[in-house]
């Protein structure tokens, strides 16, 4: 638990601060010719006048103004032309620790800007599941045996449609954006929350002191907030755990496929999906991103795990 947890914490840390954390612009091409480059790679930067900017592998201050040289060739750049020239050559300095894409975007900020919206969309999906999982497996529970074979029945229904099929569907027909896909995941997630709080809830309701308190006259509606749910919270947390995990998985298969979030703007998926074509010659675009995926999605699993052990120890 304290594994999962922190490591959690950490890459929620991380893309939480990825304005304050990312060297660069996520979305910022910053020089065509300069794309594909390796982890690891410094380039000078020279700024042009109408601020069009350019890098070089290397610079040699010349006395009429710059030479560089871009990927094996040289060119010459007059004095005049350069913005920050210095009797070196030029000071600025671009760093990539991960490298760039194939449009020459860097591939950190890229990371810690698409971990925002990968996570943002599995927290607002585990919201909307819990909340509507927890209403209808509540009211299954503590309503009439004809509400709750109703109920049930269209739960059964849900599970019985396979949901990626209708995500694939519905992802094609609409433009599918953070707020349209969290409420897609969510939508298609809630149906093993409600038949797990429902079968608590059936158990709980024998319970002495849920008797108790239904004899001292205690509304549905209070006995339901006040005794039954905070009992039966346990198991849901736990299964809300491992949904996350889940949801950014297939958050990240949607967004792979160009059906869940669109380029340009990053999730750990399309950049996996960017960097297919060419993950022999230039590893790194999809392999940094695909790591992250899956240290998010094992610490989770161990963060549920760990939520089981505690919170459930006859379960374990």
């Amino acid at each position: 638990m304290m594994v999962g947890g922190g490591l959690l914490a950490i890459i929620l840390l991380l893309t939480v601060a990825a304005p304050w954390l990312a060297p660069y612009d996520p979305r910022e091409q910053q020089d065509l010719l300069m794309r594909r480059l390796p982890p690891g790679t410094v380039l000078h930067l020279v700024i042009l006048q109408g601020g069009r900017q350019v890098l070089a592998e290397r610079v040699e201050r010349t006395p009429l103004g710059l030479a560089i040289e871009r990927r094996g060739r040289w060119e010459k750049i007059a004095a005049e032309q350069v913005l920050n020239l210095t009797d070196e050559g030029v000071e600025d300095r671009r760093y990539f620790l991960l490298g760039t894409d194939g449009v020459s975007r860097d591939v950190l900020s890229r990371i810690l800007y698409g971990g925002r919206i990968s996570l943002l969309i599995g927290l607002l999906s585990i919201l909307i599941a819990l909340t509507v999982g927890v209403a209808v497996g509540s009211l299954a529970a503590t309503g009439s045996r004809w509400l709750d074979y109703l109920f049930m029945r269209g739960v059964d229904a849900a599970l019985a449609f396979p949901a990626l099929f209708l995500l694939l569907a519905l992802s094609s027909v609409f433009d599918s954006g953070v707020w349209l896909l969290a409420l897609l995941l969510g939508g298609t997630s809630w149906m093993g929350v409600s038949r797990l709080i429902r079968a608590d809830l059936l158990g709980l309701r024998k319970r002495d002191f849920v008797l108790a308190a239904r004899a001292s006259g205690l509304g549905r509606w209070r006995l339901l907030t006040r005794h039954l749910i905070p009992n039966a919270w346990s198991p849901v947390v736990v299964q809300a755990t491992l949904l996350l995990g889940d949801i950014v998985l297939i958050e990240a298969a949607l967004s792979f496929l160009r059906m869940g979030v669109q380029p340009p703007t990053p999730t750990w998926g399309n950049m996996i999906a960017d960097g297919q074509p060419d993950l022999g010659s230039a590893w790194w675009i999809s392999t940094f991103p695909g790591i992250a995926l899956a240290i998010t999605v094992i610490s989770v699993n161990l963060l549920a795990d760990g939520f089981r052990d505690v919170l459930e120890p006859r379960r374990s």
